[in-house]
């Protein structure tokens, strides 16, 4: 999946980083991904740790980590239910509807029959669902598999901010849907749907990774139409683009991130904390610094990458194709922890 700010490319620093920090096997060890996004650091633990916590407050993020992360035992008949599921008739429905053109709606984020054929399949798996023909760990493998499949003919840029106006390459191929196939794992692990600042509150553990947002886009709007075809609810979709009601997250504005920042670290019952922060963020090196030295023994390390591509169109004035992600590292006293 195409996803802003995505640590695919940055994954193995960060594992290296952690464990090189940690120092130690981490087998026994809980790892907390707070703002897990599509869950691919979260995804890397899960067979080093004793237990990984993920959690995003955007639904769509949600179901991602509840099958990724959560889920741990092979899925039950998965060929025969992605060949029903891909063999079922198209409808038209709620995607169909409002984001396809043929409808009228003049949005154009999927081809007329990819519409369709999400729709059908959206309604198949809610039905098997309510019908208790499927428990939830194969419901949310079922629904992950969904959206990933629907993304890769997504007629966008990469972003659903806005959709194309003609009908790219990729967007004219059916839609088939594929396998989220996940790690097993004999150990327990938890997909949260929070905010991060209050879950904070109430969990605790060894490792804590942090990536929020880093600038004033917000995930939600983003990435709405992937919430639209996980929650599958009724509302009427606003503007030319079709948006729904969404999280504003507070680490998109100058005016509170400061604050939200500090009462996070503040209240983390961890032992390590690693914060991932790009050199554009709306927080300086040096206010990251300054709030988390606070609360222990402070580190910084970087790697320069590529920019993700949905930042480098021409109405974005950047300067260069590369950027820095830096890792921040707090090591907390132990008057904080616990």
């Amino acid at each position: 999946m195409n996803y802003i700010g995505s640590k695919l490319k940055l994954s193995n620093f960060i594992t290296e980083t952690i464990h090189n920090t940690v120092g130690e096997n981490l087998s026994g060890k809980t790892f907390c991904d707070l703002f897990a996004g599509t869950g691919i650091v979260g995804r890397n633990f899960k067979d080093k740790v004793k237990q990984v916590i993920a959690n995003d407050i955007e639904y769509y993020s949600y179901v991602l980590n509840r099958n990724y992360i959560e889920n741990r035992f092979a899925i039950e008949k998965i060929d025969c239910l992605m060949s029903g599921l891909n063999k079922i008739e198209p409808k038209e429905g709620f995607i169909y509807k409002n984001y396809c053109f043929g409808s009228g709606s003049n949005r154009r984020y999927f081809s007329d029959e990819n519409g369709k054929k999400i729709d059908a399949i959206r309604q198949q798996i809610q039905s098997l669902k309510n019908n208790n023909s499927i428990n939830d760990d194969t419901y949310f493998f079922l629904l992950c598999s969904l959206l990933e499949s629907a993304d890769k003919v997504a007629n966008t840029a990469s972003v659903y901010g806005a959709f194309l106006k003609n009908l790219k390459p990729t967007a004219r191929l059916n839609l088939e849907l594929k396998p989220a196939n996940f790690i097993e794992s004999k150990n327990q692990h938890i997909a949260y749907n929070r905010d991060s600042n209050e879950l904070i509150k109430q969990i605790s553990g060894d490792i804590l990774y942090l990536d929020p947002p880093y600038n004033t886009r917000q995930y939600g709007a983003n990435y709405h139409l992937l919430n639209t075809i996980a929650l599958y609810d009724k509302f009427i979709p606003k503007g030319k683009t079709g948006l729904r009601d969404y999280n504003r997250s507070k680490y998109c504005s100058k005016n509170s991130i400061l604050n939200e920042f500090d009462e996070l670290i503040k209240n983390a019952n961890f032992k390590y904390i690693f914060l991932s922060y790009n050199n554009e963020g709306l927080l300086s090196l040096n206010q990251i610094k300054e709030i988390m030295s606070k609360y222990g023994k402070y580190g910084v390390v970087y790697k320069e990458y590529q920019r993700f591509k949905a930042d480098k169109d021409k109405n974005r004035n950047h300067k260069a194709d590369k950027t820095v992600e830096f890792l921040h590292i707090l090591e907390k006293r132990n008057n904080f922890l616990y």
